[in-house]
């Protein structure tokens, strides 16, 4: 597993990632980033754990409007999420975790 540094909203964080999976993980931190800093710059919310969950909120139920890439069954949609979860909570590290 390869280590890269990203930016969300100005802060660096140090995350893992999988050979050949560069691109795909600075896609969904662009998309995290770009939520987090709309959320942000509409000025009503300023903690960044909760920008962060409704970020996550956003981006989930936006998935959830797509249909499926494959027959997947929801067993495999939940592990999807829950590895979504736990990829969140690393990047936040010090900052908390969600769930």
């Amino acid at each position: 597993m390869k280590q890269v540094e990203v930016q969300i909203m100005g802060q660096g964080y140090l995350l893992g990632c999988p050979e050949g999976g560069e691109a795909r993980l600075q896609a969904a931190v662009d998309s995290v980033d770009a939520a987090m800093c709309k959320i942000r710059d509409a000025g009503k919310i300023k903690a960044r754990d909760r920008i962060a969950v409704l970020a996550a909120l956003n981006l989930a139920f936006d998935l959830t409007e797509r249909p499926p890439i494959s027959a997947e069954s929801p067993a495999d949609t939940q592990t999807q999420l829950q590895s979504l979860l736990e990829r969140l909570d690393t990047a936040l590290g010090q900052d908390g975790q969600l769930l």
